[in-house]
């Protein structure tokens, strides 16, 4: 006896009322979604170095309503089969499918078309950049599978943290170095490289600096059919590869240098992250469509610098912005 089998064996020995499989009396008509929002359930996905990672979901599921007759779905089973299939297996293509697959099985005559989406942190222990140290960074990801026409498409959204500094700023800072540095030596004098160092390491010798900001990196991808592990730290390891100032976990003195570092040789406007980011994504060929967003949170300014870029090509994603978070 299979699972759809014994939830159904299981409501006829009880013989209870089933108000909602009873016709409706007025207002009949088609709903797009009926379902369950903010189920909280664990899911295992697959983390570093192919291994199990068990996280904290937030789930939602839904099947459309065709029978305009029908007073409403079954929403025990939603949540039932979501149980059974992720109790078994990880949250993975094969997994997607089988939920959506039982979904459509088990509102037969009533649905045609099934959603599911799971949001949850990714932790990943991240190294210093100079020193031994590690420490956990979470990443919020949302997983989310549609099943139309019987094609299923699979979308992945992940939220990733850097920081971005301002070229004009650093241009800037760089101009009052100069002025500063021309009103402390006379030009008509030789230079001492001893007081010229000695300069360099005063509080004179960055009488201004640049500003940063933390700045957020929104990326979703169409997937299409999916039938493998979700590439999620794939993606976020691409990302924070060619932005070069990925957000630190734990930061020692040296790690902190490095860190300063890097920023000044990755100068960028929010123009130049999407670009980054939109040019590495083209890249690999299994990501059918994608949706860039790249919000830089000003330090200057009490707005945000935003820009949004799209490949366009399958799903037509629309390229208006969205909220931060996803």
């Amino acid at each position: 006896m299979d699972f759809l089998d014994s939830l159904n064996a299981s409501a006829h020995h009880k013989q209870m009322p089933d108000v909602a499989s009873k016709n409706i009396t007025h207002n009949s008509t088609l709903l797009d979604w009926v379902g369950m929002s903010a189920i909280e359930m664990p899911v295992v996905v697959e983390g570093p170095h192919q291994r199990d990672l068990q996280v904290s979901s937030r789930v939602q599921a839904f099947v459309n309503l065709i029978n305009p007759e029908a007073k409403g779905i079954h929403m025990s089973r939603l949540y039932l089969s979501l149980e059974n299939v992720l109790g078994e297996h990880r949250l993975n293509g094969y997994a997607l499918k089988k939920v959506l697959n039982t979904f459509a099985k088990s509102h037969e005559n009533l649905s045609n078309q099934a959603y599911v989406e799971f949001s949850f942190d990714y932790l990943v222990r991240r190294p210093a950049l100079k020193t031994e140290f590690s420490g956990w960074k979470g990443y919020p990801v949302k997983i989310a599978a549609t099943l139309k026409e019987g094609k299923m498409k699979t979308e992945l959204s992940v939220s990733i943290p850097y920081s971005s500094t301002c070229p004009c700023s650093a241009a800037l800072a760089r101009q009052l170095i100069q002025k500063q540095f021309s009103q402390d030596f006379n030009e008509t004098k030789p230079l001492d490289p001893e007081q010229v160092l000695a300069w360099l390491g005063s509080e004179k010798g960055i009488v201004a600096t640049p500003h940063s900001q933390r700045s957020y990196a929104q990326i979703k991808i169409d997937l299409g059919a999916w039938s493998e592990e979700i590439p999620i730290l794939a993606l976020i390891d691409r990302i924070e590869s060619v932005l070069k100032t990925a957000v630190q976990t734990v930061v020692k003195r040296a790690d902190e240098q490095e860190f300063a570092l890097l920023n000044g040789q990755n100068l960028m406007f929010v123009e130049d992250a999407a670009r980054k980011i939109k040019a590495a994504m083209e890249q690999v060929p299994e990501y059918l469509d994608f949706w860039i967003r790249v919000n830089h949170l000003e330090s200057l300014h009490a707005h945000d610098a935003v820009a949004v870029t799209v490949k366009g090509l399958a799903a037509g994603y629309h390229p208006l912005p969205e909220h931060q978070s996803i």
